[in-house]
């Protein structure tokens, strides 16, 4: 690996403001984002994205990679979750190995956000439909959890409807966002779009650090729970993730040789959600401890993948 490359990323203003975060709650800081700012600045990465993937996607000629890449994020999306459940099935309960590998499976928004501002900084681009895989790769992962989470658990089963989890996946908030946020910044023409590009663009890396502090803060106060959880949670939060997006920014050259649909291929496989899966499986499998997928998702695998993980991805794919 590049160790410019990764001392350039652990340098990052916004890294160090989640770093930040963390801290402050070890030292048991009142260091603290209100709950509506937060939920504001999130949604608001969320629309810039989809908007600028909108307005990339309006100025691309329609071609077979674009139908290529869904199909692969789909594949991606539809795997992991499987074989996830099968490692994890070894040592936690059903409903909790199908929370998980659907963590796993689907992607983070927050860590999509974060990845795309270091290929700003790497001055790579990625194309404006790799926004719409992104938001596509959502939803096949929880409805594969809640499919083997029926398989395996015949009394799970009748107390959840498949047809309201596909719905809640679809419709989820972060979900829908993004993709009309897309379809926006398609419709726009370049003339409109110039005129919110101060809001879209110039102030997107200030929120993502204000973003990323109130992470880190989270994070932070999840550690302990998830150190109660044993070292088998620490391991798979870290190599399974590792596993993940360094097999597909190799497999990711079969359907693409730009670099920077690459890297976003890679470290969407090696994402876990930590916004749609919970609330998915609140619904559909309640007996899933959320104590125990959301700091392996947020608390281990998301600062391992903006610290090391991005560096260690692009790498690869520099190399093959």
């Amino acid at each position: 690996m590049n160790l410019d490359l990764l001392l350039d990323n652990l340098t990052n203003p916004a890294l160090l403001f989640f770093l930040l975060g963390i801290i402050a709650t070890r030292l048991k800081s009142d260091l603290a984002i209100p709950d509506n700012t937060s939920k504001f600045i999130s949604l608001y990465l969320l629309f810039s994205i989809g908007f600028k993937g909108g307005q990339e996607l309006a100025h691309s000629d329609f071609h077979m990679e674009i139908i290529w890449a869904v199909l692969f994020g789909i594949l991606i999306a539809v795997v992991i979750p499987i074989y996830c459940f099968f490692i994890l099935k070894q040592k936690f309960s059903i409903e909790n190995s199908g929370a998980i590998a659907a963590a796993y499976g689907s992607v983070s928004a927050v860590t999509f956000v974060t990845a795309v501002t270091f290929l700003e900084i790497q001055k790579y681009t990625f194309s404006g439909h790799m926004v719409a895989v992104m938001a596509l790769m959502e939803a096949p992962a929880i409805i594969i959890g809640v499919i083997l989470i029926r398989l395996y658990n015949k009394k799970e089963a009748s107390s959840s409807k498949m047809s309201a989890v596909i719905k809640h996946s679809l419709t989820n908030g972060s979900v829908l966002l993004i993709l009309g946020s897309l379809v926006i910044g398609f419709l726009a023409s370049e003339e409109q779009a110039m005129g919110i590009k101060p809001f879209t663009t110039d102030i997107f890396k200030g929120f993502l650090a204000i973003f990323l502090l109130d992470m880190g803060i989270v994070s932070g106060r999840k550690l302990d729970d998830f150190i109660k959880s044993g070292w088998s949670t620490l391991v798979f939060a870290i190599v399974i993730p590792l596993v993940n997006g360094i097999v597909v920014a190799f497999l990711s050259q079969l359907v693409t040789d730009q670099v920077g649909n690459r890297f976003i291929f890679a470290i969407l496989a090696a994402s876990a959600s930590y916004i749609a899966v919970p609330a998915a499986m609140k619904i559909a499998a309640p007996k899933a401890n959320p104590g125990l997928f959301l700091p392996m998702a947020l608390a281990v695998t998301f600062p391992f993948n903006i610290t090391f993980g991005m560096p260690i991805y692009l790498s690869i794919i520099l190399r093959c």
